[in-house]
């Protein structure tokens, strides 16, 4: 395949979400973003909520029948939602909570949907239009409030549904039951599917971040970290990453900067998901294990314009950075000896690491790639 160009097709999964899949550049294994895991939290039909709809409505509405989807498996992680709430509606293939609408009546429904997470979204409001005897879903992904990225441990919430025709008379309304993650809470999936999600967590423009760049910076003779220069050939654009890489690099180890594990994480999909740090909580507290570190450094070299990549390998995580605007070269660091080893040998530990696995091995989640599929840093 050749490079990427952003979201080149959609891979359907009938009756479930939808995820869109990005292309990946040679050599590079980057995971399919299709999302085909998600399980009914709630279903309901004509039968189950009849006593919530109104008396007396036309008798093609009470045909009607509604099946609600919210979550993974009932839970709803914060790195899902804040993607799926960007993109337009028109565009979206991905949401917090779907709503299917089958008629089998002789007449089209025109119908207001609403979906609200009580207490922790705004509500989004859909216009449902479904031709007689034919079933449409309808995808929602209401914005959610700060609260639910500043939440930090699994808490119980509710998924209000309601639908009126166009006059505002009730004719369905349900709720569900769902969990909402912590805000750090990264599902992996099997064989890293959704890999390219860590990217939220990379975040080039959080104040601590670029203060560890103004520390950074003297750490050079000149006192610049300008990133790529492109009058610059090749040798010297290498030389200048290797040189702003290592000042970064002594910035952060001065900072006080070493390894605390902390990625245990609650709910289901314990052997999938995993707590990830913010960069900004890792320089908070001088605390990061690798893929933490790998995030932050990898949140450093976007800030600067630069090519930046999170590298995962069997129980082990890398940052990388192109050492020049367009090249196939990539410089790798492990970043977890942050604190404990020079420069010189936290590149040679990440470089003999990769060089003794196999390539379908390594999955690199290139930050670029993830961004032009639409996946931005969570907000802060």
């Amino acid at each position: 395949m050749g490079p990427p160009q952003g979201i080149r097709r959609i891979v359907s999964c009938p009756g479930r979400f939808m995820l869109p899949r990005m292309l990946i550049a040679p050599k590079l294994l980057m995971a399919s973003l299709l999302l085909c895991g998600l399980s009914c939290a709630y279903a309901g039909d004509d039968s189950a909520d009849r006593g919530n709809r109104s008396k007396g409505e036309p008798t093609n509405y009470q045909e009607s029948a509604y099946r609600i989807q919210a979550g993974l498996d009932g839970e709803i992680y914060p790195v899902f939602a804040n993607y799926a709430s960007l993109q337009k509606q028109a565009d979206r293939s991905f949401g917090v909570v779907s709503v299917t609408v089958s008629n089998p009546g002789r007449a089209a429904l025109h119908q207001r949907i609403v979906v609200k997470i009580a207490g922790w979204s705004d509500q989004e409001i859909q216009i449902a239009d479904v031709v007689a005897g034919s079933t449409r879903t309808f995808i929602f992904a209401p914005a959610f409030l700060p609260r639910f990225y500043e939440n930090h441990e699994i808490v119980a919430a509710t998924v209000q549904i309601s639908v009126t025709d166009l006059a505002g008379h009730s004719l369905y309304e349900t709720t569900a039951p769902v969990r909402l993650r912590s805000a750090e809470d990264m599902y992996w999936g099997s064989d890293f599917k959704y890999a390219p999600f860590i990217a939220s967590w990379v975040t080039p423009h959080d104040a601590k971040v670029e203060a560890v760049l103004a520390q950074a910076k003297k750490y050079t003779a000149d006192r610049r970290l300008p990133g790529y220069e492109s009058w610059k050939d090749a040798g010297q654009q290498e030389q200048e990453t290797l040189r702003e890489a290592e000042a970064i690099y002594t910035a952060v180890k001065r900072m006080g900067m070493s390894y605390v594990k902390s990625s245990a994480t609650l709910g289901d999909h314990q052997s999938v998901s995993e707590r990830v740090r913010m960069p900004g909580a890792s320089l908070s507290r001088s605390s990061a294990n690798c893929i933490d570190a790998a995030v932050m450094y990898a949140s450093l070299f976007e800030n600067l314009g630069m090519e930046s990549s999170v590298v995962l390998v069997p129980g082990h995580a890398y940052a990388g950075v192109k050492v020049a605007a367009g090249s196939s070269k990539m410089l790798l660091i492990d970043v977890a000896l942050t604190g404990r080893s020079t420069f010189e040998q936290a590149v040679a530990s990440a470089e003999a690491g990769v060089a003794k696995l196999r390539p379908n091995a390594i999955t690199r989640i290139a930050v670029s790639q993830a961004r032009s599929a639409g996946i931005y840093p969570m907000p802060q």
